[in-house]
């Protein structure tokens, strides 16, 4: 168990490295989106590139901020019965979630991603917009951020066995969002 914690410590901070690379994809995303706009209706200029680029930088917003975002325990829950279990009755419910529906999920996902990236990779597709960008980048957020996910989730199933085992402390507290 030593081992397997040292371990989710790695990818604990692997989650954390990509989640900062997802920050400043947001900012530029902003500042892309606000510059877009400033030219387009400033100068009545525009470019098919400027749009793509900032769904490219959600993309990686998104895929590769997924994992921290499990890794923090603020994922999106169907939160019926979950606020009223002791901590033990939490983990449990996280544990079966994991091992259930987030790991077979992600597999799947990879499974069916990589062949769709190492196309695009292959043939180089570009946007079919005029002044388009090459598709292979955005592509690539798909596996990698599924990738991301299969080991943040197997980290947490490693957590939550420690925890259960009283060999790792973690928070089990949940507060509901704000609805």
């Amino acid at each position: 168990m030593p081992t397997l914690l040292r371990l989710v410590k790695l990818v604990d901070a692997l989650s954390d490295r990509f989640a900062a690379v997802a920050q400043w994809a947001v900012l530029a995303a902003c500042l892309i989106s606000a510059g877009n706009a400033a030219v387009r209706y400033g100068l009545d200029l525009s470019s098919n590139a400027w749009l793509e680029i900032q769904w490219y930088l959600f993309a990686a917003c998104v895929m590769l901020g997924a994992a921290q975002v499990l890794r923090r325990n603020e994922h999106v829950r169907v939160d019926v019965f979950y606020g009223r279990l002791s901590g033990r009755g939490k983990v449990l419910v996280d544990l079966l979630g994991l091992v259930f529906f987030l790991m077979p999920v992600m597999l799947l996902m990879l499974w069916l991603s990589v062949p769709l990236f190492l196309q695009m990779l292959a043939t180089q597709e570009m946007s079919s917009n005029v002044g388009g960008l090459i598709r292979w980048p955005v592509m690539l957020m798909l596996p990698l951020g599924f990738a991301l996910l299969l080991l943040q989730g197997a980290a947490e199933i490693v957590k939550r066995i420690a925890w259960l085992m009283h060999r790792h402390e973690m928070d089990t507290h949940y507060d509901r969002p704000l609805q």
